[in-house]
């Protein structure tokens, strides 16, 4: 039995700018990225190397870089056109072929590996375009040279102050080759497992980006942001049960999955037209270990939809749905 793999993309909306409340994330894409069938073991040599090949050209870098055209589309035709589209990418997509790939007004910043090999531009007049010299992003960290900066961004409820370095203007040979790269270097961040406990520090964190233009915080921010897609896929697979649908037509296999991604899409949205931000008395009362939660829950939202739907029975009825108290009764118990 072969597993599913899909590609997602997702528009990252900061309600933080105007409400005391976390960024949420909507899917805008998700496309099936199955991998290639391996060989047999009995294969021939020629169809191990065919394999090899072909895999270089079916992997989810290259998936990735056949749906940024379409994003970049997609945006200007929801009137997007003067704005700038920036992709935060998890770091299997740092390497040469999602940042050499042409963008068209994109820029990218990945999480980068901390052994990079990274140098600068060669001083003229020299015929190099590189220079010799050549450093790491760990060695950055640690470096007197490069002072460290403070910005507050948003992340876990509220604002907290980072502390970051940058260095603007680094070459990646095998990487980005000859395309500028902006360097930051975010210092380990500090947390108490309980308020009695000893300081703890989290790794750092190492990003590269295209972007050479705006601002650090902004930048940084669109990466702390990042972890809403880590929401989301927690809400797919747990709450919604994506990829576990039994399905008899193999056409159904990609779509059906797309659809439920899709569906919760417009629910998150919804959610955000109708009550805003902040769970407020519409959702069910949560339990005492709960009480202290912001913002609702996708089982909070499938919890209020289907209670709308018994209330409201008529509203399903004019989209062309006739459901009974069985089918309503067997989704809640599903």
């Amino acid at each position: 039995m072969r597993g599913l793999r899909f590609l997602q993309a997702s528009l990252l909306l900061p309600l933080h700018r105007r409400h005391n409340a976390s960024c949420r994330a909507l899917p805008v894409r998700f496309e099936e990225a199955a991998p290639l069938q391996k060989p047999s073991r009995k294969a021939s040599a020629e169809t191990w190397q065919e394999y090899k090949r072909m895999s270089k050209l079916h992997n989810l870098s290259q998936r990735f870089v056949q749906i940024v055209a379409p994003l970049r589309q997609a945006l200007d035709e929801a009137g997007g056109i003067a704005k700038l589209l920036v992709l935060a990418l998890d770091g299997s997509f740092c390497n040469r072929t999602c940042l050499r790939a042409p963008r068209e007004r994109t820029e990218l910043i990945a999480r980068a590996r901390k052994d990079a090999r990274l140098c600068f531009r060669a001083p003229q007049p020299s015929r190099r375009f590189y220079a010799l010299a050549t450093f790491t992003p760990a060695q950055v960290r640690p470096d007197e040279s490069h002072p460290w900066m403070q910005t507050k961004l948003f992340y876990g409820g509220k604002r907290r102050r980072i502390r970051y370095k940058e260095v603007s203007h680094v070459y990646w040979r095998r990487g980005a080759g000859q395309i500028p790269l902006r360097l930051f270097v975010v210092a380990p961040t500090p947390y108490r497992k309980r308020k009695s406990s000893k300081l703890y520090y989290r790794q750092p964190a190492y990003l590269l980006t295209t972007d050479l233009r705006h601002s650090a915080p902004q930048l940084l921010q669109i990466y702390f942001d990042r972890w809403q897609i880590e929401v989301n896929h927690r809400d797919e697979k747990d709450t919604l049960g994506v990829g576990q649908a039994q399905l008899w037509n193999i056409d159904a296999v990609p779509k059906q999955p797309a659809l439920v991604v899709a569906a919760y899409s417009a629910l998150l949205l919804a959610s955000l037209q109708a009550f805003g931000t902040e769970r407020t008395q519409a959702y069910q009362a949560l339990p005492r270990w709960r009480r202290k939660a912001h913002r609702p829950s996708c089982l909070d939202l499938v919890t209020l939809l289907r209670q709308e739907m018994v209330d409201h029975p008529e509203s399903p009825q004019s989209l062309g749905f006739h459901l009974t108290d069985r089918a309503l009764t067997h989704a809640a118990d599903a």
